[in-house]
């Protein structure tokens, strides 16, 4: 009796443990959700005689059918150039700058090696794996589904231009990677990311910005 309480109570300590891990796991989790971990480049010498004022954005030749998605990033981007004292002309006669914005994505599919090289989301039959039930010394055969998401890289960037002269003033580049899909609601905390340091220029670092809450 005395050794099968004692395990009773190693077994329970044991479980009482793992989930106080998974709980932590969960609340670290939950931290991640709130920021955005991101990759950031600067480039150019802004001069020091110069303060932010009004811009107006300069659209690409090859972003002219796609007018919809450059309203989507240039609404983006906005906040996070006001936040530095750059205001949206009404018109280019009115701006002293142009904001280039550029965005793109890459997804890559994850392989599983088990399975031929298939990708992990290629196996609808799931994949085999024992299973059992704890403290009775039973066991059973069940099947795990793997539903692995591919990767996505998100990158954007920021040119800032004298309207008059054309020449770059600063340069900004930020980029994430995470699994799942890419999310347009995470163009404004890159944007935000790109534009942190603003005019520093400073080389490859790692910048967390906070996500805002969903309304």
């Amino acid at each position: 009796m005395t050794t099968a309480r004692t395990t009773r109570f190693s077994a329970l300590r044991w479980l009482t443990g793992g989930l106080l891990c998974v709980a932590m796991l969960a609340l670290q989790g939950c931290a991640a959700l709130n920021e955005v971990r991101t990759e950031v480049q600067t480039f150019g010498d802004w001069p020091a005689t110069r303060s932010p004022g009004p811009y107006v954005f300069d659209r690409l030749p090859s972003q002219a059918n796609a007018a919809d998605q450059i309203g989507q990033l240039e609404a983006a981007a906005a906040p996070a150039l006001a936040s530095h004292g750059f205001t949206l002309a009404s018109g280019p006669d009115q701006a002293v700058y142009t904001v280039q914005l550029t965005a793109s994505t890459r997804v890559t599919p994850r392989y599983d090696p088990f399975w031929g090289g298939a990708p992990y989301w290629y196996h609808p039959w799931g994949r085999p794996g024992v299973g059992g039930w704890w403290g009775t010394g039973g066991g059973g055969l069940a099947l795990s589904y793997r539903m692995e998401q591919p990767y996505v890289e998100m990158l954007v960037g920021v040119v800032v231009r004298d309207r008059r002269t054309h020449a770059v003033l600063h340069e900004a580049r930020a980029s994430l990677g995470r699994l799942g899909s890419a999310d347009p609601a995470l163009y404004g905390p890159l944007f935000d990311a790109a534009l942190k340091d603003f005019p520093l220029t400073l080389g490859p670092r790692t910048v967390i910005v906070p996500l805002q809450p969903t309304p």
